[in-house]
């Protein structure tokens, strides 16, 4: 596809040519027409937005593509509706000539949590995993990321990416939907690694820090972020069924159990830097993803549990490096 050729010749300058002859396969693969019940739909959508050239984008301190004064009322409209194909919408939010997607999660709120904390970002080389539509991405490169590489195999969240870089135009930020196992094994050339939102799906959380450390380079950084348990080192919960009304939930550990699985997986310099408990203000249903979130998933009689009684999400962040 067009938007992804800028990212071959820099995967090609990473001394990783091999892995940019695979992406151009993966990518036929996953935008073809009957990759999805839907991506007819969805290009038809994309192809339908209003072709605008907008005279700023803001991308440091929040996203935003232009402003409504570019857009006549008509073009607004048509946006407006194209943009509804590509429902849900989880991560932002974004402004869009002047239109509000104001999404299920603040991510926004998770990006001011963390980003004090990590090495900054000028001039590195990002890989986003679990990257969603690229909202963290395209905030990183507003604090001057040289690249940024996000990866979700949900579908509809890469055509989410694809909206905003139509108008975007970056060479610096891309979203591909491909999942962790879809990388080469071993590629050892990236400076940052952000693994937010993903460590309790996988059912080997001790193989997937291995899958995050075999990413960086010696001595790059890797940010972390999980849902989180009380408890001592050794403390995990591993929910006989659903946790929040999630099925894909697999081992939560204590702050101490986290920070021993990153340092037996050989990180350095292991820190938790942060522990939020996930308010109904920061997730919840909009008009822009009208499923159930976090307040269908918590006892409606307490809080502070979810519906099958375990204690609701709380989240840290934790930072290490690569050995």
């Amino acid at each position: 596809m067009k938007s992804y050729h800028a990212l071959y010749s820099q995967i090609d300058a990473m001394g990783q040519s091999a892995w940019s002859t695979q992406l151009k396969r993966q990518l036929a693969e996953r935008f073809a027409i009957d990759a999805h019940g839907k991506m007819s739909v969805w290009q038809t959508a994309l192809a339908a937005l209003p072709d605008i050239k907008p005279s700023q984008v803001e991308l440091k301190s929040e996203v935003v593509i232009a402003s409504d004064a570019e857009v006549s009322t008509d073009q607004r409209d048509v946006m407006t509706q194209q943009l509804k194909h590509f429902h849900p919408w989880r991560k932002g939010p974004y402004k869009l000539f002047g239109i509000d997607l104001d999404t299920e999660w603040r991510s926004d709120w998770k990006w001011d949590r963390v980003s004090p904390h990590i090495t900054p970002l000028d001039g590195r080389k990002i890989l986003d995993i679990g990257a969603g539509n690229g909202y963290h991405g395209w905030r990183m490169e507003g604090h001057g990321a040289e690249l940024v590489v996000g990866i979700d195999p949900t579908r509809v969240f890469a055509m989410q990416y694809l909206v905003m870089q139509r108008y975007i135009e970056s060479t610096r930020h891309f979203v591909l939907p491909i999942g962790i196992e879809d990388l080469p094994a071993k590629l050892s050339c990236f400076d940052t690694v952000f693994s937010m939102g993903v460590l309790y799906h996988r059912r080997s959380p001790l193989d997937h820090l291995f899958e995050l450390r075999d990413c960086l380079r010696s001595g790059g950084e890797l940010v972390l972020e999980t849902l989180i348990v009380e408890g001592d080192a050794g403390q995990v919960l591993m929910p006989s069924g659903r946790y929040a009304k999630m099925r894909n939930v697999w081992f939560i550990p204590s702050i101490d159990t986290m920070c021993l699985w990153l340092e037996r997986c050989g990180f350095t310099n292991t820190r938790c830097v942060d522990i939020s408990t996930t308010s109904l203000d920061e997730q919840r249903q909009t008009d822009w993803m009208n499923f159930e979130s976090l307040a269908d998933f918590l006892d409606p009689k307490d809080r502070t549990k979810t519906i099958e009684g375990y204690a609701a999400p709380i989240r840290a962040t934790f930072i290490a490096n690569a050995p």
